[in-house]
């Protein structure tokens, strides 16, 4: 039977993969926006794969975590690949060579910003130097500048400042520079101009590589699968320049922040420490923020992944100050109000609900009333009996199906240390004798009646724990893995394969 909803759109059967930009293989220490980008999309092209998920792609802030972004409307210029940048004259290619050194099966985070950062702002004194209007391939500077204008000015404002403050928290920046407002007003708005405008340049590249993969990635019948987190950071530019927007009891202090209790993932919850939106004040202006945001979205992307999906429902409000987060209760969210706004001001919004975690039914109610598309992971699937809604003979056409996300363990490391009793329940309903465990998860998902299969690229590459991507509730060591350059090329030649599944199963 069809999902109904104003916002029902997946109709059609597909397949996808999960990989961050930062996990794709190179040599410049991080996956960039370059060649490898394209050789990926058409490894999907070839392998009749149809959609690439990503994860968030702002600038990161405290673990380097894509979910702890330093803007929601921002892009990461560590994601910039900095060959056009010789190309164009902005670079010389000897000015690469000491990225050349960094590893290549991790992201070394720390080693990165400390090369990469100034090889931008070189490639930004030369730009300015030779008193260029625009790259080739990519929009005149000034038009992206006044396009962007209502995000970008604060974002490279609070660039600027965070860096002439030593990368303090804005709610310990002086008082004259606490808000935006205040800060055009400063002595210090004169002083850091030249740094703001290295931080629009940044984001004018970035755009400008990532508008180029996109259009590829769309010419060649891949959809891009974009990621947005329900809350912001508190250091980041959105509260900062909109604290009006927030429960905020002064400058840089929260009444209450996010997170989730206890669950799979922890025995104490999790603190998230994300201040919460003041919704009221939001509907009282149709929710602006939310539509800006999302239009920005999808200017990257083609759908767009609702991170933690409940919490427009109700949300986990915790105490400023608690210890952890079981001192919280739930508070209501706006509901339907939000996406009713969001179907008039984006009548063509692609969105997926992540509807994981401890849930009631309200919320599968909340979700299939809109007609979005929830997610099942098969990792939870086989823990209890045949009523345990992720398996797949529950599954509905109107879900997304997955082995696991980003913060799942891989399919290998998955199934390593599962019980013996719960292996013996995958065995038995994949008829399978787990020896190709990753693989056996990813032909279910061709199989399952989801309209959407999605796998991460390390259950494709049939990786161990080593490869995982994050761990929930631990701050350090995440988000480092990438795929070797080796590793992939002999990942090549699963692609046939991948295409006879998806014929044989309809995606």
């Amino acid at each position: 039977m069809a999902a109904k909803g104003s916002l029902n759109w997946l109709k059609d059967r597909s397949a996808g993969v999960l990989l961050h930009p930062t996990s794709l293989h190179g040599e410049q220490g991080v996956g960039v926006l370059g060649a490898t980008a394209y050789s990926f999309i058409n490894f999907l092209a070839d392998a009749g794969i149809k959609n690439w998920q990503i994860l968030p792609l702002v600038p990161t802030g405290f673990g380097d975590s894509p979910y702890s972004g330093l803007s929601a409307f921002a892009g990461n210029p560590l994601l910039i690949d900095l060959v056009p940048l010789v190309e164009n004259g902005l670079l010389r290619s000897n000015d690469l060579e000491p990225l050349m050194g960094l590893p290549r099966d991790h992201v070394d985070f720390v080693s990165l910003a400390r090369i990469k950062w100034p090889l931008l702002g070189l490639a930004y004194k030369n730009f300015k130097k030779h008193k260029r209007a625009y790259l080739p391939n990519y929009s005149r500077y000034s038009d992206f500048k006044k396009k962007h204008e209502s995000w970008l000015e604060p974002f490279c404002a609070y660039m600027a400042l965070k860096n002439r403050f030593n990368g303090a928290f804005w709610g310990d920046w002086p008082l004259d520079c606490r808000t935006f407002d205040a800060a055009k007003k400063s002595i210090h708005w004169k002083a850091t101009a030249d740094d703001r405008d290295a931080h629009a340049f940044y984001q004018y590249v970035f755009f400008g590589q990532w508008s180029q993969i996109k259009a590829y990635a769309n010419t060649s019948g891949v959809s891009i699968i974009g990621d947005a987190p329900i809350f912001v950071a508190l250091d980041s530019a959105d509260v900062w320049a909109h604290p009006e927007l927030f429960e905020m009891s002064g400058s840089g202090v929260p009444t209450h922040v996010a997170g989730v209790p206890p669950d799979y993932f922890s025995e104490t919850g999790q603190m998230w420490g994300n201040p919460l939106y003041d919704w009221k004040r939001m509907k009282a202006d149709g929710y602006q923020w939310w539509i800006d945001r999302l239009n920005c979205n999808f200017e990257l992307v083609d759908i767009v992944r609702l991170d933690h999906f409940r919490g427009f429902y109700d949300y986990w409000k915790i105490p400023q100050g608690s210890e952890d987060a079981r001192s919280g209760k739930w508070a209501q969210g706006p509901k339907d109000d939000l996406f009713k706004a969001i179907k008039k001001q984006i009548p063509d919004a692609k969105l997926i609900a992540e509807d994981l975690g401890e849930i009631h039914d309200k919320i599968p109610a909340f979700r299939d009333r809109l007609g979005l598309p929830g997610m099942a992971i098969l990792h939870f699937a086989f823990g209890g009996g045949a009523e345990n809604l992720y398996l797949p003979h529950n599954l509905v056409p109107n879900s997304v199906v997955y082995p696991g996300t980003h913060d799942n363990d891989t399919t290998h490391g998955w199934y390593a240390s599962a019980s013996a009793a719960e292996q013996d329940r995958v065995r038995r309903y994949l008829r399978v004798d787990g020896s190709d465990i990753a693989w056996d998860m990813i032909r279910i998902c061709y199989q399952s009646p989801s309209n959407l299969a999605i796998f991460a690229m390390q259950d494709l590459m049939a990786l161990g724990t080593e490869a995982r991507m994050n761990a929930p509730g631990t701050a350090q060591g995440n988000w480092q893995w990438r795929m070797t350059p080796e590793a992939f090329d002999n990942q090549q030649g699963c692609a046939s394969y991948l295409k006879g599944l998806g014929k044989l199963y309809g995606r």
